[in-house]
C-alpha cells in the first residue's frame, strides 16, 4: 500500500506511542518528532528514548517497504533510512509501523501514531513524554532471554542470580524509568 505524500506533513509533529513486542508487562513511550526528521534520525532517537546503545542493525518496516543502511547487505531490497523523511511514508494518524533493532535479539518496536500536532519549533528532534518501565540490556537474548534474565535477577536462589547480577550490576532496576535523562540526552544531541 502506498502512502499518500502530504507536504504539509512535513512540519507536523507526530505523536508516537513506540512499544516493545513480547514483554510483558509492557516497555513503551510516549514520543512527539518532527515529520522532517529522516527514519535514520528517527533511529537515533528511538535509541535514546527505549535506552539503547546502537550497538547493532536497525530497520523500519512501513507499508511492506523495509528502510534501513543499503550498505548493510540487502543493497535492492533496503530503502536508504538517510535519504527517507518521516512524513514521507508515515501517512498519519492511526498509522502502525515496525522500528527493529538488533537483528540477533530481534527487538521489535511497534509505532503507532497518535495523532498529528501543529509545527512547534520548540521540537527540534524529539521529546519523550511519557513511558514505563526500563529498556532491557544489550545482547540478553530478545524477548525470551530478558524474561530469563529477570528472572535470575529476582530469584537470589537462581543459579544465574550472581552471573546475571555481574553482568548487568546491582543498579540494573527493570521498572526504572528517566524522562528528564532522556529528554536531557536529545536536547544535547539535537
Amino acid at each position: 500500500m502506498k502512502t499518500k505524500f502530504n507536504q504539509a506533513n512535513l512540519a507536523s509533529i507526530y505523536q508516537c506511542r513506540v512499544s516493545l513486542k513480547g514483554i510483558l508487562p509492557p516497555i513503551w513511550r510516549r514520543i512527539q518528532i518532527p515529520g522532517d526528521l529522516t527514519l535514520y534520525e528517527l533511529h537515533q532517537v528511538l535509541q535514546v528514548v527505549m535506552g539503547w546503545e546502537n550497538y547493532h542493525l536497525y530497520e523500519f518496516i512501513i507499508n511492506g517497504v523495509s528502510y534501513g543502511d543499503p550498505a548493510s547487505g540487502d543493497g535492492d531490497e533496503i530503502k536508504d533510512a538517510r535519504r527517507t523523511r518521516v512524513a514521507e511514508v508515515v501517512a498519519g494518524e492511526n498509522s502502525k509501523f515496525i522500528y527493529i533493532y538488533d537483528f540477533g535479539d530481534d527487538w521489535q518496536h511497534v509505532l503507532k501514531v497518535e495523532k498529528l500536532l501543529p509545527p512547534n519549533p520548540q521540537i527540534r528532534r524529539g521529546i519523550c513524554l511519557a513511558g514505563k518501565r526500563a529498556c532491557p540490556p544489550e545482547d540478553c537474548g530478545g524477548p525470551w532471554g530478558y524474561l530469563s534474565l529477570l528472572e535470575a535477577l529476582q530469584d537470589p536462589e537462581h543459579e544465574e542470580h550472581e552471573a546475571v547480577l555481574e553482568w548487568v550490576g546491582d543498579d540494573f532496576d527493570p521498572e526504572e524509568f528517566d524522562k528528564e535523562s532522556i529528554n536531557r540526552i536529545l536536547q544535547q544531541e539535537g
